[in-house]
């Protein structure tokens, strides 16, 4: 049984003098339609089908795992607004969720989600919001994956959809305060960054949208939110290095934005509102892991900004919310999240403490009342299901609200545990695993799990996706790896741009330090990442060939330097500060350096499962398309190297929860199945 072979035609990059090679760049076919790129990615799904035919692979043990877990009925913890609750639950054998609502104890469903998306390859809803005076209900819907969301509009009370607004919009809306209108950003068509600012009013027609804000930079992107008193309409234009907040009053009836404070290299901050107040969250004068900073609403001039709670150089200071008598901080210290309250009048603070060594806990969305003497956070470990609790600011104590449920789990059957890991260049790496109780650890597989990037941390949350691996035996860990903001700013800012090769780097060093400290069977390594994990796996195949034996790389961001050379491609100018700019030659020569694209070689790779999205519009899918037969071109091992192309779907795979199980089960499969054969 062979792989199939792409025809090659040899196309010429020229950059800086230095000329690059692509004989599969003929794949990238920004239509979509062309029948010769479908015809070869048909050809490779066929070709992945056999290979696990043959091998007897199957995720379907795998799945029907997550099935017991699965309870017959899941609710989510509901949302309390003006007196009514907003819910969803979905049940076992459902793809999607149903939204329900209660007041004055009547349940009324809102929006039944599979019946939207019957007869539909894709359906996916997003920012489901009621309106102010809780007769209407907007969300996005997108129909392909590619996240360019038309709002659609439910009248509650005649249970009808009243207009659908094709808009290319990010999903979300804010409502207008007399609920006649709401607020919605829009991507430009070409490039899917988010640059306009729109109102539309109900029953009107699309052109007749009303545009507020248009950014020109296209380095910068668009998000809109409401404030804590939500009597503002709060505007972010923002890029990695630096931002800008403009906000709209919403109890008048113009449209006119008001900048808070003008952009500044190398400046991010943070805002919200109490009825006389702005709190500002703010890194300027290099703090790095920012300070937050009160100031009058008549008066936002920065040198009248008062320090609320200054900045610490080991805690970083993440998110805050308001209320009438003290503030509430989500911060991070030593690369575990931390929920302070502190006392507005005598700035007294008081860390909520938690029982796991590995975690995650964050605030809750602010619906309690600013007046209230209680607030909301959620809690979850490797192996604590997710689970919402009240702190009653003047008494102390907590409460236990709600917990996701799970069937046939038992927390106490495993262990979690912390471990730092020394990186080659002295740094301490953090990471998180978990397994099984009474398992022989120098034996056991070991799956590695990263990402890296864009200062987002893998959160040591409860992962439902990897316990059928860990109840057979293998040892979960994820690596906390620079690149992500775990560890404070400098972590994220010491693995992005021309500190890239320090995520790769941090990677390796805590896959071979696990080792050392007999954490898993050096035989049975495995790693996991997917979009700029993909790329990490990437990379770190092409340094360490020898050191894993099975890899998923999933939605990967291979192909980095021919993306970032084309602003064509969406995303690419807002991702500058990220990667780096191809135009600027010494960033140029940097991310040759280790594209994983650019830098395949004739190695022993080992096996390779590569999954994709044929209309994923974060990375395009030509890059896995390309890069799964150069890799198999190079091999110098006869280990798999596999491409499963959805050919229905975007970033995240297909839309609904069962058809997502069944891809991840697939995966697991993959690896599983590598684990019980010999080297």
């Amino acid at each position: 049984m062979k792989p199939p072979v792409p025809k090659k035609i040899k196309k010429k990059l020229i950059n800086h003098g230095d000329e690059r090679i692509d004989n599969y760049y003929w794949l990238r076919d920004d239509s979509r339609k062309s029948k010769e790129v479908l015809n070869y990615l048909k050809e490779e799904n066929r070709y992945s089908d056999k290979w696990f035919k043959k091998n007897n692979i199957t995720g379907n043990k795998i799945f029907l795992n997550y099935k017991k877990r699965i309870p017959n009925l899941e609710e989510s913890y509901p949302t309390e607004i003006d007196g009514y609750k907003y819910f969803s639950s979905i049940s076992v054998t459902s793809e999607h969720r149903k939204y329900f609502r209660i007041y004055r104890n009547k349940k009324k469903l809102l929006l039944d989600v599979n019946k939207l998306a019957k007869d539909k390859n894709y359906y996916s809803i997003s920012g489901i919001q009621p309106s102010r005076n809780h007769k209407f209900i907007a969300y996005g819907e997108d129909l392909n994956g590619r996240r360019e969301y038309s709002i659609v509009v439910k009248d509650i009370n005649k249970n009808k959809i009243i207009e659908k607004n094709q808009c290319s919009s990010t999903g979300g809306v804010v409502w207008s305060t007399d609920s006649k209108g709401y607020f919605y950003l829009k991507k430009d068509p070409k490039t899917l960054i988010t640059n306009s600012l729109f109102y539309h009013k109900l029953n009107s027609k699309k052109a007749a949208d009303v545009l507020i804000y248009k950014e020109k930079d296209d380095q910068f992107n668009l998000s809109l939110s409401l404030s804590r008193t939500k009597k503002k309409l709060f505007l972010q234009i923002s890029k990695t290095e630096s931002n800008e907040f403009r906000y709209l009053d919403l109890t008048k009836d113009d449209l006119q934005l008001t900048l808070f404070l003008k952009r500044k290299k190398n400046h991010l901050y943070y805002i919200d509102d109490s009825p006389n107040n702005f709190y500002v969250m703010s890194n300027k004068n290099h703090q790095k892991n920012f300070a937050l900073y009160v100031t009058n609403q008549e008066n936002k001039d920065e040198k009248k900004w008062k320090i609320f709670t200054a900045h610490k150089k080991n805690e970083l200071l993440e998110n805050f919310q308001i209320f009438k008598n003290y503030i509430v901080l989500e911060t991070r210290k030593n690369g575990l999240p931390q929920i302070v309250h502190v006392d507005k009048k005598n700035k007294k603070k008081t860390y909520i403490k938690f029982k796991d060594p590995s975690y995650a806990a964050f605030l809750a969305s602010s619906s309690s009342k600013y007046e209230s003497t209680s607030f909301k956070y959620g809690y979850s470990s490797l192996n604590t299901p997710l689970t919402i609790y009240s702190y009653n600011s003047l008494s102390g104590k907590k409460k236990k609200l709600w917990q996701e449920k799970f069937n046939n789990f038992n927390e106490t059957g495993y262990e979690t545990k912390r471990i730092i890991i020394k990186a080659r260049d002295g740094e301490k790496i953090p990471i998180s695993l978990i397994h099984k109780k009474g398992i022989n650890l120098k034996s056991a597989p070991l799956l590695m799990y990263g990402y890296g990037s864009y200062g987002l941390i893998v959160e040591p949350s409860f992962k439902l996706s990897f316990l059928p691996l860990v109840d057979d035996g293998f040892i979960f860990a994820i690596a906390h790896i620079r690149g992500g903001q775990d560890m404070g700013r400098d972590w994220y800012d010491n693995g992005r741009m021309m500190n890239k090769l320090n995520t790769f780097f941090d990677f390796i060093d805590c896959t071979k330090g696990l080792l050392k400290k007999n954490y898993g069977n050096k035989e049975k390594v495995f790693a996991m990442g997917g979009s700029a994990g993909g790329l990490l796996m990437g990379a770190v195949i092409n340094i360490e060939p020898n050191l894993y034996k099975g890899i998923v790389s999933a939605v990967p961001f291979v192909d980095v330097l021919t993306t970032m050379s084309d602003e064509s491609i969406p995303l690419t100018t807002f991702e500058y500060k990220e990667w780096g700019n191809p135009a600027i030659k010494k960033e140029y020569f940097y991310i040759k350096n280790y594209s994983p694209y650019d830098n395949i070689d004739f190695k022993p790779y080992p096996a390779v499962l590569v999954t994709s999205s044929l209309f994923d519009s974060q990375v395009q899918y030509f890059e896995p398309a390309k890069y799964v037969p150069k890799l198999r071109e190079h091999t110098t091992s006869k280990n798999p190297i596999l491409l499963k192309m959805n050919l229905i779907g975007g970033h995240a795979g297909k839309s609904g929860r069962l058809s997502s199980l069944r891809e991840t089960s697939e995966e697991l499969a993959f690896l599983k199945a590598l684990s019980t054969k010999d080297s």
